[in-house]
């Protein structure tokens, strides 16, 4: 029990240790580094495919709107035939 007590006294200490080694390029403020611009491209990758799945959902339903309603069915063509 005591190795636990020293294990879990180090792990708290280095838990609250500041240190800017644990901090990546975005967070540390360089962002000229090529970490943060993959980043950078990263988000852009995934936003461009949510506005693509969201714009597909969404022409899906203006599809499904626009074919809702029948067409005018003809008119008769004698007034006996109603």
């Amino acid at each position: 029990m005591k190795w636990l007590r020293k294990l879990s006294l180090a792990a708290a200490l280095a838990a609250l240790a500041p240190s800017p080694l644990f901090a990546c390029a975005a967070c540390y403020g360089r962002t000229d580094s090529p970490l943060a611009e993959g980043m950078n491209w990263g988000i852009l990758t995934l936003l461009g495919v949510v506005l693509t799945v969201l714009s597909g959902i969404v022409v899906f339903f203006v599809h499904i709107v626009r074919n809702e309603t029948p067409p005018n069915p003809p008119p008769p063509a004698h007034p006996t035939d109603v």
